[in-house]
């Protein structure tokens, strides 16, 4: 495969923010599995890609499942309290969620019963009040990353269940180690904005990069683009044609 920075249909090649202007690339990868070594796909198709300048970020997705933390959602049995609180979550037409049992059991074994019955009352609390998010609030980040089968997504993980990625800072550091000091960011993106859930830069303000990243650059169904670059436009390319 020939490695090279790519725009993918639909979404901005620059972006800006504060008046700082970046040119937002993605970078096209074979099917990542659990069989992939991490650091070899950053040296196989990021290295010979980037400048000492550039922003890398990753797909929290492409790095759970390198993890083996992508599980087949027919395997997963799911219980009694995980049938029952599933039929209480919306459907997104950006994803599934914790809207079938099966990625409801995965939030329950990720962050324990207890948590996932709080978060649950207080999603109904704020259902009554007409405010959203309550449930996510409490049950955290790592129920909210859990991503379900979809039939847009890229094969096979359209009948998989994908959670957060185990430790999303460390790994964002070891890979900017990796780089040679790159900043690094594992983001949780979807059609509705982005997440960040992991930094190398501990002093990095966050928002600038969500708001940076908010088309989704990488996209979310096959485009197998796992891994993109924001680069200060005074160091633009050309993507190749």
């Amino acid at each position: 495969m020939e490695k090279k920075l790519i725009v993918n249909p639909g979404k901005d090649e620059f972006v800006t923010i504060d008046a700082n202007k970046y040119s937002c690339y993605a970078i096209k990868t074979h099917t990542i599995t659990k069989n992939d070594s991490l650091f070899h796909i950053i040296d196989q198709y990021v290295s010979p890609l980037i400048t000492k300048e550039d922003i890398v970020f990753i797909s929290e997705k492409m790095v759970a499942c390198t993890e083996g933390r992508a599980y087949q959602a027919d395997k997963i049995k799911a219980g009694f309290v995980a049938r029952m609180l599933s039929r209480c979550v919306k459907r997104s037409a950006n994803g599934i969620g914790l809207a079938m049992p099966e990625t409801m059991q995965c939030a329950i074994d990720e962050t324990g019963l207890v948590r996932i019955l709080v978060a649950a009352f207080a999603g109904m609390v704020g259902k009554l009040l007409h405010r959203h998010g309550w449930f996510y609030k409490i049950a955290g980040r790592k129920a909210a990353a859990i991503d379900g089968p979809c039939s847009y997504t890229l094969p096979p993980y359209n009948k998989y269940i994908v959670l957060a990625p185990a430790d999303p800072c460390r790994t964002a550091c070891d890979i900017s180690d990796r780089l040679g000091g790159n900043t690094v960011l594992i983001i949780d993106a979807n059609d509705l904005g982005c997440e960040i859930l992991g930094t190398s830069d501990q002093k990095t303000d966050v928002s600038i990069y969500k708001k940076l990243l908010r088309q989704n650059p990488l996209g979310q169904s096959t485009q197998s683009t796992p891994i993109g670059i924001l680069r200060p436009c005074h160091k633009t390319i050309k993507p190749p044609q």
